[in-house]
């Protein structure tokens, strides 16, 4: 199995060179970077809150014990911090700086992400310029007896470096931007849901239970 894997990465650098062969690591380095972060977002429950909206709506009309009962049913990260709210935090502040925590830990990996997509790009664009001078260094030695496929063998390889750093960019910067998207959903439903409990609009429809607070 090794020397399979060694073969491919001779072939690889045989046929673009090292910047390919560059290229096809840091491709490697995005997969493995989506699928923690894919993993981590199911685990987390990043979008999956019904049962946390349950209980900012139960709160939000006044129904204290109900909200507690659909905030217990809840799996969802932000769980521990709606739980403060509920408890009497009311240091909006406070509880922001809990919920970035948790954004901070569930976006990590996303500036991986960002900068191969940048490098990407720029590194393909490299390959084509070392591809393009070796090409006409050959041209160059070969003096009166020209041959064109020297050129055009050497303009294909260059080329083809900058196909390859555009394959890893586009999509890295494609799934990038879903996760930011997500997680720019997340950060409303989060502010949406402690602003709710620390400012209810019901009225309190029964006797609020010990630790609960009056809006």
């Amino acid at each position: 199995m090794i020397e399979t894997l060694r073969d491919a990465l001779l072939r690889l650098y045989d046929l673009g060179g090292p910047v390919v062969l560059l290229l096809c690591g840091l491709s490697v380095v995005v997969l493995t970077v989506v699928l923690y972060k894919l993993w981590q977002f199911s685990a987390a429950g990043v979008g999956r809150h019904k049962a946390l909206q349950e209980a900012v709506d139960h709160w939000d009309a006044g129904q204290r014990a109900e909200a507690r009962q659909a905030l217990d049913r809840s799996r969802s990260y932000l769980r521990p911090v709606l739980a403060m709210a509920l408890d009497g935090q009311a240091d909006a502040a406070r509880l922001d700086a809990e919920a970035e925590t948790r954004f901070a830990k569930l976006e990590r990996g996303f500036r991986v992400l960002d900068s191969i997509a940048q490098l990407a790009p720029l590194l393909g664009l490299f390959g084509t310029v070392l591809g393009m001078i070796a090409a006409f260094q050959a041209l160059q030695e070969a003096g009166s007896q020209v041959d064109p496929s020297i050129l055009a063998g050497g303009i294909w390889v260059a080329l083809m470096t900058t196909a390859v750093g555009l394959a890893v960019a586009m999509p890295t910067a494609v799934v990038l931007a879903w996760f930011e998207a997500r997680m720019d959903a997340e950060r409303v439903l989060a502010q949406r849901a402690l602003h709710t409990v620390l400012s209810p609009t019901g009225h309190t429809a029964e006797a609020p239970l010990p630790g609960a607070v009056h809006a």
